[in-house]
């Protein structure tokens, strides 16, 4: 009797152990739709909410979410707060020095957006004088400041996107730098965006802008890296990745490779 209820009691701790081993805990910022975002009911919805969740099918993981600014998101990860960025993070150089990364899992264009009319482009010519928003830790925020304040223009940093689309209706800032997605379901197909538009093409510096989005990683979590990579696979090659595009982003081509 006494070697079956130890042996229930160990099998019962390996059982906690493996669920405690299978549950991944994304970590976020909620306020970037359509990429992420919580709805009138206050749940989180979004690009990235339903890859994750495709994500944890495939890789038969148990979802958590846990959210922080989005400047918040690395520190947050190397203290163990949660195990996984999701929140449309580009994978680049200067982030690869403090984290690691899954594989690209897909890609967005940065564009500027600006009042229609004033013709503005994404150019520090174009730009000098002008006052830019831009999203706090962004990638946006690094190209804008190193290719355009530079330059004469003002760059201003926000914790909340949506804090910059509000500015810029109130006229306190000239256009916003953005991943081109984001502004358009986030602030261009919505009431408030009347009047304004993307100005120009998207910028280019890959240093900067990145390799692709992918789910940022503690350095050295190679066993959880492989197990995601494997669960990426999964749902780039049966088209949910695609489809969940078409949803969100209709005519933005996301495929991770250029």
């Amino acid at each position: 009797m006494k070697k079956r209820t130890a042996l229930l009691i160990a099998l019962g701790m390996l059982t906690s152990a493996q669920a405690l081993a299978d549950t991944l805990r994304y970590g976020l910022e909620s306020q970037y739709p359509p990429f992420e975002s919580r709805n009138a009911k206050g749940e989180l919805e979004g690009f990235d909410i339903d890859l994750g969740k495709a994500i944890c099918q495939a890789g038969k993981f148990n979802c958590k979410w846990v959210e922080s600014s989005f400047d918040a998101l690395i520190p947050a990860l190397q203290a163990k707060k949660f195990d996984a960025i999701n929140s449309a993070m580009n994978i680049t150089e200067a982030r690869a020095k403090s984290i690691d990364f899954t594989q690209p899992i897909y890609r967005i264009p940065s564009m500027l957006i600006a009042k229609q009319g004033e013709n503005l482009m994404p150019t520090a010519e174009a730009l000098k004088g002008k006052n830019i928003g831009v999203l706090q830790g962004s990638i946006q925020e690094t190209y804008a400041k190193k290719h355009w304040e530079t330059q004469g223009v003002t760059v201003t940093s926000y914790q909340d996107q949506n804090q910059v689309y509000n500015d810029m209706v109130a006229g306190r800032l000239d256009g916003t730098l953005v991943m081109s997605a984001a502004g358009q379901s986030g602030f261009l197909d919505k009431p408030q965006g009347k009047g304004f538009a993307f100005a120009g093409k998207p910028v280019e510096d890959d240093a900067i802008l990145g390799t692709g989005i992918g789910f940022g990683l503690r350095k050295g979590d190679s066993a959880l890296k492989a197990k995601l990579d494997a669960a990426i696979a999964k749902v780039q090659q049966d088209g949910t990745i695609t489809k969940l595009a078409a949803r969100y982003f209709p005519g933005i081509d996301v495929s991770a490779s250029k």
